[in-house]
């Protein structure tokens, strides 16, 4: 079997470091499903208007290689897992499975139909495989059992970012940058306060250290 990409996404996030762990932890997150030149094709999206949320399937491409167990990052990467228990990206195939809020269907006039989606865990340029809508009655679980991640990873750091640094986010940025570094993106296994972070962000470097449960930005460059 082959697969083709029919899109790749567009999104703020150039290097890895940073992305949130699992899709919709940070909503205010925007990203842009941008389809290739063959499949931009208006009507293959009649009626995805009426469904809030979509699965978008799509490739790890900066991956290669797996293993039998893995190392999850809620565990602390401590633990090993078996790597059908976790979402790592070191499969045998790598693929991945977001689950996005459908923000707006707009017609670009280079791109055609694109989808902006938010609380996409996406490395920008990814290729996507397969979009689906989300359905509530078949895709929502209540009484599933989620193992060692059943609960989200709460934002559980205090942001400290000085006015002067977050003037040079553009304004309609700010809050998912700040949503970012609350979820803590520093790997669980490091806890090194002196310790200088930089995380790239729409088209920017961001600065940091953490000491206990607060960050403090130090640079936006």
């Amino acid at each position: 079997m082959e697969l083709t990409p029919i899109a790749h996404i567009r999104s703020d996030f150039s290097e890895k470091f940073g992305i949130p762990r699992q899709s919709g932890l940070v909503e205010e997150l925007s990203a842009t499903v941008v389809f290739e030149p063959e499949y931009r094709d208006i009507s293959a999206l009649q009626g995805l208007d009426g469904f809030s949320h979509l699965w978008l399937i799509w490739e790890f491409s900066k991956v290669r290689g797996w293993s039998p167990t893995v190392r999850p990052p809620r565990l602390g990467g401590n633990r090993r897992m078996g790597v059908f228990a976790t979402r790592s990206p070191f499969r045998p195939n790598p693929l991945g499975l977001s689950c996005v809020r459908l923000r707006e269907i707009r017609r670009d006039r280079a791109l055609g139909p694109v989808l902006i989606v938010a609380g996409a865990d996406l490395l920008d340029g990814t290729p996507i495989y397969d979009v689906k809508p989300y359905l509530p009655y078949a895709d929502c679980r209540p009484d599933a059992v989620g193992g060692f991640a059943a609960r989200p990873k709460e934002a559980d750091l205090t942001v400290e970012c000085p006015p002067a640094l977050l003037d040079r986010v553009p304004a309609d940025k700010r809050s998912a940058l700040l949503a970012v570094l609350a979820q803590d993106p520093r790997p669980q296994y490091q806890d090194d306060p002196e310790r200088v972070y930089g995380m790239a962000f729409a088209g920017l470097e961001v600065k940091f250290q953490v000491a206990g449960d607060r960050l403090a930005v130090t640079e936006i460059l």
